[in-house]
C-alpha cells in the first residue's frame, strides 16, 4: 500500500525501541546493543541471575527490531487490548523502586482530543508530548498506574502533501495517518525517577530492578537513562476511516486502523486501578453512515458489549467506569456547535438514530457504576464550566434535575493550535484515588502547565459530589459557541399538548433574539434560537438538528394549529369498546407546524420526516458523497 500510494515517510518511521523503550536508529542502534551485551557479559560472573534476565529482554527487543527491519515498517511493542481486560500498569504495590506510593486504587490517566495530525506541522505535537512527559513524570511519584487514551480524530482530513500520486487524496484515515499515529502515541517515554530501575522486557509499564545497570553505565557513558512508556488506548471518530481513496470499505479501512494500532476489536477495557476500568468505544461507519458521513456511530455489537460489561461490573461492589467516545452521548449536557455539529446532525453518538442515540444517556442512568465520561469532537476549549457537567442538579436548589445518573461528562479540546475553534490548546488530567477523582487541564499554550478544573467526591458506591475549581473562563464571542437548551418548566416553554387552542409563538415576526421552545402533542420538542428553528430531544431535551434555516424564518410567525381530526379509533364492531382508545388520557391529535407572514399571502407548511422527526436529515457533506 505504501508503494502503491508512494507515501513519504513517516516521520516516526524505522523509529525503533530498545528493552528501555528510548528510541534508537539506525546501525549505531545496533552498535550500541552489541557493547551493552559485551559489557554484561563481563559482569556475569558477580551479576549472573540479574544477567541473564536482562539479556533476554535485550534479545527479545533485538528480534523485534529485525522483524521490524524485514516486515519494512514499525511494528509496535505496545501489548494489545484483549476483550476481557489487561492492567495498565503491572506494577506491584510492594516494589521497592516503584517511584509510586503503592496505593492500588490511585491512578492517572491522560486524554488527548481530536488530533488531526499533519506531519506538515509537528510542531505542537512534539511540544505537547514533552510536556505530557513532564506531568507523567510528576504523577509516578504518586501512582504507577498510569496510561494515555486518544479520542480518535487522528490526522487532518485534507491532503498534505503526504501522496504524489494522488495530490486530492485526504490524509484522515490513510494506512500512513495511523502508522505516524501509532507511532507518536507509542513515544510517550517518561525517565524513570529512581537509580537502579530498568523497564520490563514486556513492554508493559513495569519496573524491574536492574542491578547490572551500574556496571553498564559505568562503561558506556551515552548509554540512554531508563525510562517507562505509558501505554496507550484508541478510539476511531468521524475522521478515522475517511480513507475513501485507498480503502473501498469501512470494515476494509477499520481493519487497517485496528491493526495498525494493535486493536483486537474496536472497543476497549483497560483495569487501570482496583476495580477501576478505562473503557473505549469506537465509531465504525463513514461510507454506510444513513445521513451524514460525519456522525459517530457506534455499532450494535459494541453496544451489546458495552451493555454486558456494566451489567458484570455494578456500582454496588465498587466498580468505577470512565468511558472514552470521540462525540458525547444524547443528554450530556455539555457545549455544542450550532453552526456546525447540531445543523450537521453529529453532535452525539448514533445522533441519527432516535432509540440509538438514547441508549448512552439510559445505560448511565441504569449503572451508576460509570464516574466519568470523556469526548472531543467539538474542538472547544476546556475554559467554559459546561465543557464539564456534573451527574445531578437537585431541583429543589437550583433547578430540573437532569438525571445524568453517577456519571461527570467531560469535553477534552485539541493540542495544535490550527485546529481548534475557540483558540484553546488543551487537553484532559483524570486523577483518581479510592476516595474520589479530580479532572485537570494541561494547557498546551501554557507550557503544559496543569490547572484544576473540577474535583469529585464518593460519598457512597453510587453517589458523589463534585465541585468546580475555577470560575467559567470565556472569549467576548463566545455566545458563538453555545446553543440554548430547553429546561423543563422555564421561561421559553410556550405550549404542549395540554392546550386545547392553537399556539402562536410570537405577536410580532421572528428576528434571531427570540428564544422559545414547545412540545407538540406527539411529544416532539420543537424550538426557535438565533433564527433557527430546531429540533430537540424529547426527553433530554438536547438539540437534534436544523428543522428550519434562519434565512427562512426571520421576518416570519410560527404558530402550532390543529387539524381538527381525531386521530383515536373508534371500535364499532364490539360493544362496550366504542371510543375505549379516546379515553381522556388521551392526549395526541393531529397538529401542523406552519410559517406565515403578516398578509398570509405565504403560507407554509413545515412537514415532518417519515419517522416523525423534524430535523432535517440529509445533509450536504452526505448529498456529495452520495453522488
Amino acid at each position: 500500500q505504501r508503494t502503491k500510494h508512494q507515501h513519504n515517510t513517516s516521520p516516526y518511521h524505522n523509529t525503533y525501541h530498545t528493552s528501555n523503550n528510548r528510541p534508537i536508529k539506525g546501525t549505531t542502534a545496533m552498535n550500541r546493543l552489541v557493547s551493552v551485551l559485551a559489557i554484561m557479559s563481563v559482569a556475569a560472573l558477580t551479576h549472573r541471575h540479574h544477567i541473564i534476565r536482562t539479556c533476554a529482554a535485550f534479545s527479545i527487543q533485538h528480534h523485534r527490531y529485525a522483524v521490524a527491519r524485514t516486515n519494512g515498517r514499525h511494528r509496535h511493542d505496545r501489548q494489545p487490548s484483549p476483550w476481557s481486560l489487561q492492567l495498565a500498569s503491572q506494577a506491584s504495590s510492594n516494589d521497592s523502586n516503584s517511584d509510586g506510593d503503592g496505593d492500588s486504587s490511585t491512578f492517572c490517566v491522560g486524554i488527548l482530543g481530536d488530533l488531526h495530525i499533519d506531519p506538515r506541522k509537528m510542531e505542537d505535537y512534539e511540544a505537547g508530548r514533552e510536556q505530557w512527559i513532564g506531568v507523567f513524570q510528576q504523577e509516578r511519584q504518586r501512582t504507577d498506574n498510569l496510561a494515555l487514551v486518544s479520542l480518535g480524530d487522528l490526522g487532518e482530513s485534507k491532503n498534505c502533501d503526504h501522496n504524489e500520486g494522488n495530490p486530492a487524496e485526504l490524509y484522515s484515515g490513510t494506512t500512513l495517518c495511523h502508522q505516524v499515529a501509532a507511532d507518536y502515541l507509542s513515544s510517550f517515554d517518561v525517565p524513570v525517577g529512581k537509580a537502579g530501575a530498568g523497564v520490563n522486557a514486556a513492554g508493559d509499564g513495569k519496573v524491574v530492578e536492574d542491578t547490572a545497570s551500574t556496571v553498564a553505565t559505568a562503561t558506556v557513558t551515552d548509554a540512554p537513562a531508563p525510562t517507562v512508556n505509558i501505554p496507550y488506548e484508541v478510539i476511531g471518530g468521524n475522521h478515522d476511516l475517511e480513507g475513501i481513496d485507498e480503502f473501498a470499505t469501512d470494515e476494509d479501512n477499520l481493519q487497517a486502523f485496528m491493526s495498525i494500532h494493535n486493536k483486537p476489536s474496536p472497543h476497549f477495557a483497560r483495569q487501570i486501578a482496583d476495580r477501576t476500568f478505562l473503557v473505549g468505544l469506537c465509531s465504525t461507519t463513514f461510507r454506510d453512515a444513513p445521513y451524514t458521513s460525519h456522525e459517530v456511530i457506534i455499532d450494535d455489537a459494541q453496544i451489546r458489549w458495552f451493555e454486558d460489561f456494566l451489567r458484570s461490573h455494578p456500582a454496588d461492589e465498587g466498580n468505577k467506569v470512565f468511558v472514552f467516545t470521540h462525540a458525547p452521548p444524547n443528554g450530556s449536557g455539555l457545549r455544542v456547535l450550532q453552526e456546525n455539529h447540531v445543523i450537521n446532525g453529529c453532535c452525539w453518538l448514533n445522533h441519527s438514530d432516535e432509540d440509538r442515540c438514547r441508549k448512552f444517556i439510559e445505560l448511565v442512568r441504569e449503572h451508576r457504576c460509570v464516574k466519568g465520561w470523556f469526548s472531543g469532537h467539538f474542538h472547544l476549549g476546556q475554559d467554559y464550566q459546561d465543557s464539564i457537567t456534573f451527574p445531578t442538579v437537585p431541583k429543589e436548589e437550583e433547578g430540573p434535575d437532569p438525571n445524568r445518573g453517577s456519571c461527570v461528562f467531560v469535553q477534552t479540546s485539541v493540542m495544535r493550535g490550527g485546529t481548534s475553534r475557540d483558540g484553546r490548546q488543551q487537553s484532559r488530567l483524570l486523577r483518581g484515588s479510592k476516595d474520589g477523582f479530580e479532572i485537570c487541564t494541561v494547557d498546551h499554550a501554557k507550557g503544559g502547565k496543569v490547572r484544576l478544573d473540577a474535583t469529585i467526591r464518593y460519598r457512597d458506591d453510587s453517589h458523589e459530589v463534585g465541585v468546580y475549581a475555577h470560575p467559567d473562563e470565556t472569549l467576548q464571542h463566545d455566545n458563538y459557541f453555545r446553543v440554548k437548551m430547553p429546561q423543563e418548566d422555564d421561561d421559553g416553554y410556550m405550549c404542549g399538548p395540554e392546550d386545547e387552542s392553537e399556539c402562536v409563538l410570537t405577536d410580532c415576526p421572528i428576528d434571531e433574539n427570540d428564544t422559545c421552545w414547545w412540545r407538540l402533542s406527539s411529544g416532539r420538542v420543537l424550538g426557535m434560537t438565533n433564527g433557527m428553528l430546531l429540533e430537540y430531544d424529547r426527553s433530554t431535551l438536547a438539540p437534534l438538528g436544523l428543522v428550519v434555516s434562519a434565512d427562512e424564518l426571520v421576518g416570519k410567525k410560527i404558530a402550532v394549529v390543529d387539524s381538527g381530526i381525531e386521530e383515536c379509533e373508534i371500535d364499532f364492531d364490539n360493544i362496550g369498546m366504542e371510543g375505549a382508545d379516546c379515553g381522556p388520557e388521551y392526549t395526541e391529535r393531529e397538529q401542523a407546524v406552519i410559517m406565515y407572514d403578516e398578509s398570509f399571502d405565504s403560507v407554509t407548511v413545515v412537514q415532518p420526516n417519515e419517522d416523525g422527526s423534524y430535523w432535517r436529515k440529509i445533509v450536504r457533506n452526505k448529498i456529495a458523497r452520495m453522488q
